[in-house]
């Protein structure tokens, strides 16, 4: 190191330049953006091809009437597929009785409205589960952001009440960290949360349209929390 060269800054604070270090939080309650049912739709037949030929007229009957709601739908998603064998029970070898299908399938909403019509008509469906809802927030929901400048704006407020209390001021920012920066967990937005609907349905035996069920959406809690370092004046003591 010349004597040029100016000696760094070290990692804690002097009299000179005390250094105040405090933590910035923020929670917010905010209405969720969108909402995921999952629908399950079985079917069961006496041989392998006729339990297949009914799940497929099932699941595509249920994706025709999930397409009808167009803009409504953000996001459709076919999951696990199977079709298992049951046999008959104290039998010698592997006498098969029927076999059982099933598909999975998530969908997405951002229209609550049409959320509790298509929960209902689904769940009315033959052979078919329906559970959910789940509400959330999209993950580049402005929400986060708010979160995030108001956990910065508590930080700054506390280091300056930290500072005022000893009859000095702020001079700089030395450090901002988010916790996840720091090896910390980062708390987010809370996970979704289940709206406890949870239906099965059989052929009901009528093609009347059932009643929409009247879904209350979830608010949702997001959290931030920061670090933050200042250096401030020489306190009055």
């Amino acid at each position: 190191m010349t004597s040029e060269t100016p000696a760094p800054a070290p990692p804690y604070g002097t009299p000179e330049t005390p250094r105040v270090a405090v933590r910035g939080e923020a929670h917010l309650e905010v209405d969720p953006e969108i909402a995921r049912i999952d629908i399950t739709v079985s079917a069961r037949g006496k041989d392998r091809r006729a339990a297949l030929d009914d799940l497929t007229r099932r699941n595509n009957q249920l994706l025709t009437l999930v397409k009808t709601y167009g803009p409504a739908i953000e996001k459709v998603e076919n999951g696990a597929f199977s079709i298992t064998p049951e046999t008959t029970p104290h039998s010698r070898g592997e006498r098969i009785r029927a076999y059982h299908g099933r598909v999975h399938v998530t969908v997405e909403l951002n229209d609550f409205t049409a959320l509790g019509e298509l929960t209902t008509r689904t769940a009315d469906h033959d052979m078919t589960r329906t559970t959910g809802p789940w509400w959330s927030l999209r993950p580049a929901s402005p929400a986060h952001g708010e979160a995030r400048r108001r956990a910065v704006r508590d930080a700054v407020q506390r280091a300056r009440e930290y500072a005022d209390a000893l009859g000095a001021r702020l001079t700089a920012l030395v450090e901002l960290a988010d916790l996840g920066a720091e090896n910390t967990p980062t708390l987010g937005a809370m996970p979704p949360v289940p709206g406890g609907l949870r239906t099965r349905s059989a052929y009901s035996g009528t093609d009347e349209t059932p009643t929409a069920l009247d879904l209350e959406p979830q608010r949702q809690t997001v959290y931030a929390q920061v670090n933050a370092r200042f250096t401030m004046t020489p306190p009055q003591l």
